[in-house]
């Protein structure tokens, strides 16, 4: 009877050991009590979290330099169905729309689309912290979709980049004001580099993105970590007309020749010979399908059937090569074409001139 009272009682205290040790390991195993773990910056220091997990630094960098443009056309007046009456009337409407803008000088010079001021006669400029400034048109290049402004006031100017410092999965970052929301900034990669055959503009050259870009971000920043401007955001492919994943910039090197030439002269000028080519040509060479009359082409005997091998011995093979080559010599230059005519090798000596300004 002695021994049975004394293994009841070691069980007894052996239980209490146990719960006492449940209790004190897992405190809330018999309570109700919700608790939350919250981090602090003594923890994150402590860790050593890397600190390219955020990116707020880059985006106080840039966020003054990026702003809103607002542009609408004259009033113009249009036969409108009164939804009331069912009758129709005239009404007085003014066209306009909203884009994004980057501050690239410290004189309140501003890159944006072409297509965002298109068909406008009145812009304004709205800052991050929403204050409006009046506005001017400085000059357009409708064929590469960028325009530049000048405002009355100084903003901080953003830092340009270089296009030898952009490769394919580095990071970037898409700010602008998408949708009319509020300055907005978005994450991605640097999916492709050099698209040229999208169908947007006529001199192409696209940094390709995942970084979601909507309607409002045309004109806005493509900027890396550093918060460097790499791009200006200007079109997306997508089946849903929203950010699908493939967005297009125009690359650096692009905007700074063009920022230059309309600050300094207030338009582009690109070489012109006065020729076309077969888009879709599989030979080698690309091959000539119009010739424009007394154009300087025609003038230096190149004819229709030719099939242009190099021009300042440089190999091409793609009709956007050659629009390359030929926009970015000076006028007046010489350009030697080597040519293909009749299985034989020509040369063709073409004196560049002024490409002739589309209709706007």
């Amino acid at each position: 009877m002695k021994l049975k009272m004394k293994e009841i009682f070691n069980y007894i205290v052996l239980g209490i050991i146990v719960a006492f040790a449940i209790y004190i390991l897992s405190p809330n195993l018999f309570t109700n009590k919700i608790e939350v773990i919250e981090s602090s910056v003594q923890e994150k220091e402590k860790k050593g979290l890397d600190s390219r997990i955020s990116y707020s630094k880059t985006f106080n960098k840039v966020k003054d330099s990026v702003v809103t443009v607002y542009a609408s056309g004259s009033t113009k007046r249009v036969v409108v169905i009164n939804p009331r009456t069912g009758f129709p009337e005239y009404r007085d409407v003014r066209p306009g729309g909203q884009g994004s803008g980057v501050v690239v000088t410290n004189t309140g010079h501003i890159v944006t689309n072409y297509h965002v001021l298109r068909g406008a006669d009145r812009f304004s400029v709205r800052d991050y912290e929403g204050n409006d400034y009046e506005t001017a048109l400085v000059g357009v290049d409708p064929e590469s979709d960028l325009a530049v402004l000048k405002i009355k006031g100084n903003l901080k100017p953003i830092t340009l980049g270089n296009m030898n410092n952009v490769n394919v999965g580095d990071i970037s970052l898409a700010i602008g004001n998408p949708l009319g929301v509020g300055q907005t900034l978005t994450l991605g990669i640097i999916s492709a580099t050099g698209r040229d055959k999208i169908g947007i503009n006529t001199f192409e050259n696209f940094i390709q993105t995942d970084a979601a870009i909507n309607s409002g971000n045309s004109g806005g920043a493509l900027v890396n970590v550093n918060g460097e401007l790499i791009g200006i955001n200007t079109a997306i492919i997508s089946e849903s007309r929203g950010s699908d994943g493939i967005g297009f910039a125009i690359p650096i090197d692009m905007v700074k020749n063009i920022l230059f030439q309309i600050i300094e002269f207030g338009s582009v000028s690109r070489g012109f010979i006065g020729a076309s080519a077969v888009p879709s040509y599989k030979g080698e060479g690309v091959l000539v399908n119009a010739i424009y009359t007394n154009g300087p082409a025609d003038i230096a005997g190149l004819q229709v059937g030719d099939i242009i091998k190099t021009i300042n011995e440089i190999e091409v093979n793609d009709i956007r090569k050659v629009q390359k080559i030929i926009s970015e010599i000076k006028i007046g230059e010489i350009l030697t074409l080597n040519i293909l005519r009749k299985d034989i090798i020509r040369k063709v000596e073409i004196k560049v001139t002024k490409r002739p300004i589309p209709n706007q």
